[in-house]
């Protein structure tokens, strides 16, 4: 098979700065964290939300998140951490790879409701708001696989297909040199459903959790092709991938939620954290009195200096000064004795 074009696979999966070895895995992972938190936070304070809320709920959303990641991979691919020839320290090794984004929502939603919890705040609102930037550090972390060299699909001679070197080929096909490039696929999926979600939210004033409904039915569906087109090894039931199997059932569990929520709940909650609004009523006050300041202050030190001027005058001794200085002095006229 020859192709006359494809994407070129990095010669390594990390830099070194010194010692300092720097992973494309990892480094995708936290730039994803960067936009996705950004990006909420922006949304977050559009709702009446105060700034920096959404990170501060990041701090627990996050690491919960990346352990359900990462658990949900060993415990579905199991056999490659614990079986026979496997070390099961690798379990750890998540900078060589392996996050389950079902795990890493669902453990994730963990942590977001006990950071939401302890502030007050309703999850559902919350999940609306990051739930554009969490789809856009999807899009951010497929590109780790292709630092790696791991998840791509079957081989292929398109243009844009992906080159891979022979100790990341599947056994099955080692003289084949280019594969579909699943990464870019779901990348590119990933940044259409933020697109499509921002675009929602905007139209039907989305709430209750159901931007963040939509956010998951949208990527299960380009999940489920995608994963149709993967060749890495896989537990299957009834024929089907197990990725595939669960992709269905989130979907109809996504669409269903939007369905009663929006019978129940229409609209869009008026207020997604209290204390806000009174926070921003009090920060413009504050503003609008400083700028008063200025004039009212001036007019009063004017006011303060005539008075002052006016109380000299009408003392005694402003009026013996007065005398003293308006009279002539007759001193040289008395004759000398």
């Amino acid at each position: 098979m020859e192709t006359l074009a494809f994407i070129p696979s990095p010669s390594a999966g990390e830099i070194h700065l010194g010692p300092i070895p720097l992973r494309g895995y990892a480094l995708c992972i936290i730039a994803g964290v960067f936009v996705a938190v950004w990006l909420g936070g922006r949304r977050w304070v559009a709702r009446g939300g105060r700034p920096g809320t959404v990170a501060d709920i990041a701090v627990w959303a996050v690491p919960f998140g990346l352990v359900g990641g990462r658990l949900y991979h060993v415990v579905t691919d199991y056999q490659l951490y614990f079986g026979e020839g496997r070390n099961p320290v690798d379990a750890f090794r998540i900078w060589d790879g392996g996050l389950g984004i079902w795990g890493a929502i669902a453990l994730g939603a963990l942590g977001a409701w006990i950071g939401c919890r302890r502030r007050g705040i309703p999850l559902p609102a919350y999940a609306d708001a990051v739930a554009p930037g969490i789809v856009l550090a999807q899009a951010l972390g497929r590109w780790g696989n292709w630092f790696n060299q791991e998840l791509f699909g079957r081989p292929t001679d398109l243009p844009w297909a992906l080159e891979i070197d022979p100790a990341h080929r599947p056994v099955d096909t080692p003289d084949m040199a280019t594969y579909h490039p699943t990464f870019l696929y779901e990348s590119l999926w990933c940044v259409g459903v933020a697109l499509v979600v921002i675009w929602a939210d905007r139209r039907f004033k989305l709430g209750h959790g159901r931007a963040f409904a939509l956010y998951v039915a949208a990527y299960t569906v380009g999940r489920f092709w995608i994963e149709y087109m993967r060749v890495d090894d896989a537990h299957h039931v009834l024929g089907m991938r197990l990725n595939n199997w669960t992709a269905i059932v989130v979907f109809l569990a996504a669409v269903a939620y939007i369905a009663v929520s929006a019978r129940k709940r229409p609209g869009r909650e008026e207020i997604v954290e209290p204390g806000a609004d009174e926070d921003a009523g009090a920060d413009e006050a504050a503003k609008t009195g400083e700028d008063a300041v200025g004039p009212d202050k001036a007019v009063e030190d004017d006011a303060a200096d005539q008075a002052d001027k006016a109380d000299t005058a009408g003392s005694p001794a402003g009026k013996t000064a007065g005398k003293a200085g308006s009279s002539p002095d007759r001193t040289a006229d008395r004759p000398k004795a």
